[in-house]
């Protein structure tokens, strides 16, 4: 049986989360059919362990926003739920009014993601990759054809579109992976370190045609732990510790003065010292 700490998956899955009906938790507003992304109270347990907690939260139309949070924070879990990817155990999300998991496919048509550490067809080659994301999406093939050129040359993988993916260096496969999250022209794309690993003239790049998204009225969401990109990239930011919304709103408003770095720090907690680690002196 389960306990009023642990949500309790069911027939009522789209509803208010059931934490909404705990004297301790705060009532949730209802879902924003204004934002690009709306969250209410989603939870994920595997096990006993609740790596995300009920929280509210809402990404503005047109914004570049910043989740960002410490490894193991409940980032990548969070981003899995509202893009259908993994199955909360209670609460709601919706991707421009539509909700995910009453509406799946509709709500998946307006999202472009680029999950991390999930292997790609690396057996085809980069042209054949894009171009099969495109079919799989139900697009016209000479339509297909038109943007896959369009995206391997802006993601400057023309000469290396007749080669494997397998064969791609990170940043390569980073951005191939990108193109075919925005083959079918998303309003919503959902990023998960799409920096890691990336050398800077391919993060540059990347960045350079987030940009021009935003520009031309789309939305990113981006997780990452590197305070200093963020801050210099994004227009609006959250911070979750321990699946825990601890701040969001503009970068401006969380920072509060300090560097994006430092409220983090003050926000997490948890820093270490070097004591105990004379040996290392010479």
């Amino acid at each position: 049986m389960s306990t009023p700490s642990q949500p309790t998956p069911g027939p009522a899955f789209g509803a208010p989360s059931p934490y909404e009906k705990q004297p301790q938790q705060q009532a949730m507003p209802p879902l924003d059919p204004q934002a690009a992304v709306s969250l209410r109270g989603l939870v994920k347990m595997f096990g006993q362990h609740r790596a995300v907690s009920p929280f509210p939260l809402d990404v503005p139309s047109g914004s570049f926003y910043g989740l960002v949070g410490p490894n193991g924070a409940g980032k990548t879990t969070t981003l899995s739920m509202f893009t259908g990817l993994l199955r909360p155990d209670a609460g709601q999300a919706s991707v421009h009014g539509v909700d995910v998991w009453a509406d799946p496919m509709e709500a998946k048509r307006r999202l472009g993601v680029l999950a991390d550490g999930v292997r790609l067809f690396d057996r085809l080659s980069g042209r054949q990759l894009v171009t099969y994301t495109g079919r799989l999406r139900g697009m016209p093939a000479d339509e297909v054809d038109q943007r896959t050129n369009d995206l391997l040359r802006v993601m400057d993988l023309e000469d290396a579109g007749d080669k494997l993916v397998v064969d791609y260096s990170a940043g390569m496969t980073k951005k191939v992976a990108l193109a075919c999250a925005m083959i079918h022209a998303p309003r919503v794309l959902v990023l998960d370190e799409p920096f890691e690993a990336v050398d800077p003239v391919s993060a540059a790049n990347i960045r350079d045609i987030l940009n021009q998204y935003v520009a031309n009225g789309g939305t990113v969401l981006v997780s990452s732990h590197v305070m200093d990109l963020v801050q210099r990239m994004c227009t609006h930011v959250a911070v979750i510790a321990d699946g825990q919304l601890r701040a969001s709103g503009t970068v401006d408003e969380v920072r509060g003065g300090l560097s994006l770095e430092e409220r983090f720090v003050d926000l997490v907690g948890g820093r270490g010292t070097g004591e105990g680690l004379s040996w290392l002196r010479s």
